[in-house]
């Protein structure tokens, strides 16, 4: 995911508090006597990908939990989305981005640089060679080493500013040049206040007219000669540029050793606001007090989960996703002059009060990602659904792409799932029934779409075909609406999602509408090829139908993948495979079946094929989401030690810390959110229903800070790469025999344990009543 085919701080009060934390109390941050949690993280994991191959389509995001700003070294090619790729050789600038993913790109981007002698700006020209091994990648700073100009220079950051720190040679020509990139930019140099300010406006999309995001660039020196330079990169001593593409360029002589420090912070809402914020989240502070505080922010974050393991790989792998998880969806409001949260909406163009959380595909992140928080994070998650209500009165619809604003990709609208699954679990302190409002729009009409000048819609919001889907249960495939077969699942997912916020809710005639709705996937399973299948508008079976053939009906996936997407009702599938037996079969079926494919719909092998087909697992494509909950549907079928064995075969080779360390694109955290759910032990399958299905714990011991001051305690006895297969469970000392545990009894802690073996326990969990919750009752 994603291409354009179809086209931490826990509150923040917290924020506030870490960037006034003194070294001593930084010191007493850390946990007393044990690794640093953050150290343990590679940013580098998946940033060795390409267009035609992700294994994570990363980049080394220096930042802080859900920070408005993130800052990264470019090596690629400037305004691609692959800014960063492992087998660049060259460095061109380290920029702020709000990259969500590669195929959204990139938007409010700009970046410094260093040099030395004559003057290069060009990103091409001034591009120095580096090294791995000159390069120091953490999630709290990044340094490098610039070889052709013999500067090394560091970053580090806070949520909406940064420091940076260039160390020089001996030199009568030392440079540091801000870039404010193609798309529309504006520079200032103030030599008497040491300062570069302006605005950049880059963007791909999902931005209001009056789009701008401010910057100040503060030295700690004067500058010898300033220049700016325009579109046609020619420079001149004019201290104001603005045009599409400007930039600035200050130069002193230094002496060998020198350092120049630059604090630099943004705003989306005004100048006074990016200044404001420098003040407040730098002020004083030196570079390596920002480090710390930045690195302490990490930490505080990162040990709430502590892991107890011999195998360091493991434990390097699950910190490293675990801090990918926590980067989005990411703030974007701001603390104004009275310390009140305000946000600039990219719905409206307008500021207003509140929060305001954006960079995300709900597409992939209602999986895991959001389960994820509202397990540990109910307070962050309560202010992300306040952030969704903001939407949905700024912008009319709730997003279901959002980048900064509403963008045309990806189907379905998940947003129910993720809000429903949260109030479901307990979040609160939002306006429930504002979003309940908003996720009826949602599924009852596409009319007021948001749309471009020329009429065309621009925001993938509401359900496509809803029409047809609310007057025949699908979305047919004769209509000329693309992937319907995977529409239909998708907004039957999210009816049942609709269901329980409304019984929740006391909506007891919505309830049964939607969770009738829910069953809408039972018209599109075929009973003679044994596969969900696109259906025509006068009921008969699209033809020719291929299983292997990608897209077309589905979303980046083929009828092997999506028929599994019945999340809501596991048995009611079962039932129309034929039993328990027969469905077990197929699970199998799917690992041994040659990696085949037809990718006659796209007209050429896109990445997500490509993944599936050189993993040597069949027609298992785990590095794209449809699939990824499907080895846990055995704990469904009485067969809950092929979901023990295959979630340890994942994890095992399929995640590294490395930088192919992904199966695919790591999209805002949730095919890491796979990971960490899986070695804990336990999934989120069904959406708002506060249950998990159990898999196999990866680590001996893990103790988690749950929210209340609980701790819960996971233990897995005679753990090891060879004993995946659980013998027994017990919660409390209490035996467990059921394949699922419940989100009420994870969140009052206690001790979970696990009994570890080399060969399944066959009789664990295999009774029809142990199975986790489905909308059809099992079989007795």
């Amino acid at each position: 995911m994603k291409t354009i085919r179809r086209l931490a701080l826990r509150t923040a009060a917290t924020a506030l508090v870490l960037t006034s934390l003194t070294p001593a109390a930084l010191a007493q941050a850390a946990p007393a006597a044990q690794e640093s949690f953050v150290d343990l993280v590679n940013p580098l994991m998946g940033t060795d990908s390409s267009y035609r191959l992700s294994y994570g389509n990363t980049y080394p995001a220096v930042a802080v939990p859900w920070g408005m700003n993130s800052w990264t070294p470019v090596t690629g090619e400037p305004g691609s989305g692959w800014g960063y790729t492992y087998a660049g050789e060259k460095i061109n600038g380290i920029k702020q981005t709000h990259q969500p993913s590669p195929w959204m790109n990139d938007y409010a981007a700009f970046s410094l640089f260093a040099e030395t002698g004559p003057l290069r700006i060009r990103e091409d020209e001034r591009a120095s060679w580096f090294s791995h091994k000159a390069e120091q990648a953490h999630p709290y700073s990044y340094k490098v080493y610039l070889a052709d100009y013999n500067v090394t220079a560091e970053v580090t950051p806070t949520t909406r500013a940064a420091q940076f720190r260039f160390t020089f040679p001996k030199s009568d020509d030392a440079h540091i040049i801000l870039d404010a990139l193609d798309g529309g930019s504006k520079v200032t140099i103030d030599a008497k206040n040491r300062r570069i300010t302006g605005y950049v406006r880059n963007n791909h999309g999902g931005v209001p007219d009056n789009f701008h995001n401010y910057f100040v660039a503060e030295f700690d020196r004067d500058f010898s000669v300033t220049r700016t330079w325009d579109d046609n990169w020619q420079l001149s001593a004019d201290t104001t540029r603005e045009a599409g593409h400007v930039g600035a360029v200050v130069s002193f002589k230094t002496s060998a050793g020198e350092q120049v420090h630059v604090k630099v912070a943004s705003s989306f809402i005004s100048p006074e606001q990016a200044l404001l914020n420098l003040k407040t989240e730098i002020g004083n502070d030196a570079f390596d007090t920002t480090r710390a505080k930045a690195k302490a922010a990490w930490e505080a974050e990162l040990s709430r989960i502590r892991v107890t393991d011999p195998n360091l790989d493991n434990r390097r792998t699950f910190y490293s996703a675990l801090y990918r998880m926590l980067q989005f969806p990411r703030m974007f409001h701001e603390h104004d002059a009275r310390g009140k949260i305000v946000h600039y909406s990219p719905y409206d163009g307008k500021v207003h009060d509140g929060y305001m959380f954006t960079d995300n595909g709900f597409w992939d992140t209602w999986r895991a990602v959001f389960p994820f928080f509202a397990l540990m994070y109910p307070e962050r998650d309560s202010q992300m659904m306040q952030g969704l209500v903001n939407t949905y009165r700024e912008g009319g619809w709730l997003p279901e792409w959002a980048s900064p604003g509403y963008r045309d990709v990806m189907i379905g609208s998940n947003s129910a799932n993720l809000i429903a699954d949260a109030y479901i679990n307990g979040v609160r302190g939002f306006d429930a029934e504002t979003l309940y409002e908003a996720m009826i729009k949602n599924a009852t009409t596409s009319e007021g779409r948001p749309k471009d000048k020329k009429g065309r819609v621009i925001g993938a919001v509401g359900r496509e075909g809803v029409e047809y889907y609310n007057r025949l249960g699908y979305v047919p495939y004769d209509v000329g609406i693309n992937e319907n077969a995977a529409r239909t699942l998708e907004y039957a997912t999210a009816d049942f999602s609709i269901s329980q916020m409304a019984k929740a809710l006391g909506k007891t005639a919505d309830a049964e509408k939607y969770a009738a709705q829910a069953q809408n996937y039972r018209k599109l399973y075929d009973p003679e090829s044994g596969w969900i299948r696109g259906r025509n508008q006068d009921g008969s079976w699209a033809t020719p139908f291929n299983p292997y053939k990608w897209g077309d009906a589905f979303t980046e996936g083929n009828a092997l993948h999506y028929s599994w997407a019945i999340m809501q009702d596991v048995q009611g599938l079962i039932d129309l495979m034929g039993g328990r037996q027969k469905f077990v079969d197929r699970l199998d079926a799917i690992f041994t079946a040659p990696p085949i494919f037809d990718d006659s719909y796209y007209g050429q092998v896109i990445h997500e094929i490509r993944e599936m087909q050189i993993v040597n697992m069949g027609q298992y494509a785990h590095g794209n989401q449809p699939i990824q909950h499907m080895i846990y549907l055995y704990d469904w079928a009485g067969a809950p030690w092929k979901t023990q064995y295959h979630v340890r075969d994942v994890m095992k080779r399929l995640y590294s810390p490395a930088p192919d360390g992904y199966p695919g694109d790591e999209d805002n955290g949730q095919t890491s959110a796979w990971y960490v759910f899986s070695a804990l032990g336990f999934y989120p399958v069904t959406p708002a229903v506060g249950e998990y299905a159990i898999g196999s714990p990866l680590f001996q011991n893990v103790s988690l800070a749950m929210p209340g001051g609980k701790t819960l305690t996971i233990e897995a006895e005679n753990n090891g790469p060879d004993n995946v297969y659980i013998q027994s469970v017990t919660f409390n000392g209490q035996p467990v025999s059921k394949t699922y545990l419940t989100h009420d009894a994870l969140r009052q802690g206690g001790v979970l344990k696990f009994v570890m073996g080399a060969t399944p326990n066959k009789q664990w969990g295999s009774a029809p009543g142990d199975v986790p919750f489905s909308m059809s009752k099992p079989v007795k």
